[in-house]
């Protein structure tokens, strides 16, 4: 994906899902405090809730309820109201029970009847204009499938550009084609051999020469323990021809062979003086 493109589609994604994320704070995490969210159906209430807000609901203790405080509460088993208190009615007989006369702020005439006090849900502490609509639509079907589509598809468009990101940085598979095994050719004396009494000095490795093939080389921890041996056992010239040949590159197996045998008669030469 183009950088410039993944930097604006990243930018996009953010936002989309910050206001994702805040919705579902304001619809549900609003209930994690204690408050009740409704919609505001009706325009009873202008100007203070307009139609379609959403109103953030707090259980309150009825008896401390005053004069002029909007309540919401029941008006029966399914239908919830917010209206203003103009009046506080003791029950006659029961001194303990209170009722509240109420009216919608839009509305003329006061409410027809009285609100017992166990009917009250709480008082309004706050309001987010147009929110409920969306709120009344993806709480029922078919918003409700609608926003689960859309939450689904959001996730998705988020997640998968860094998933192909991630496939398109690992390394294609390639076919490898099994080593090709050489014969090492054969070796005139000269160089690294013991023939005669012949040096390591009298024929040197023609600088053009390739490095030995990976398979037939010998590891540089082992050629290193060999040429230390030879600094303290082989005369200087053949010292100086064995270290110019790893200069070229590392010893083949034949030509390690060579020099340790030649290092070893010298060492159990001065063994047996």
């Amino acid at each position: 994906m183009n950088r410039k493109v993944k930097k604006v589609w990243d930018i996009v994604s953010s936002v989309l899902v910050g206001l994702v994320v805040l919705l579902a704070v304001l619809l549900v995490g609003a209930r994690l405090v204690g408050l009740q969210v409704f919609t505001v159906l009706s325009g009873s209430m202008e100007p203070t809730y307009h139609t379609g807000s959403l109103i953030y609901v707090k259980k309150v203790d009825p008896f401390t309820i005053k004069e002029g405080q909007p309540i919401t509460f029941l008006l029966d088993e399914d239908t919830v109201a917010t209206h203003r208190v103009v009046a506080i009615v003791p029950d006659e007989e029961d001194p303990a029970v209170i009722r509240f006369r109420t009216k919608g702020d839009a509305n003329e005439a006061e409410d027809g009847g009285l609100v017992h006090y166990k009917n009250v849900i709480g008082t309004p502490i706050f309001s987010i204009p147009n929110l409920g609509y969306l709120a009344e639509y993806i709480q029922h079907p078919p918003g409700m499938y609608v926003a689960i589509s859309v939450g689904a598809i959001l996730l998705l468009l988020v997640f998968l550009p860094d998933v192909f990101a991630q496939d398109s940085q690992q390394p294609q598979p390639q076919t490898q084609r099994p080593p090709r095994k050489t014969k090492a050719p054969r070796r005139k004396q000269g160089a690294f051999s013991q023939g005669h009494g012949s040096h390591l000095a009298e024929v040197q490795p023609p600088p053009s020469r390739p490095a030995p093939a990976p398979e037939d080389s010998v590891p540089q921890e082992r050629t290193e323990q060999l040429r230390r041996a030879a600094r303290k056992l082989l005369p200087p010239e053949e010292y100086q021809a064995l270290t110019a040949r790893l200069a070229q590159g590392p010893l083949t197996r034949e030509e390690y062979r060579l020099v340790y045998r030649r290092v070893k008669a010298q060492r159990d030469a001065l063994a047996d003086q």
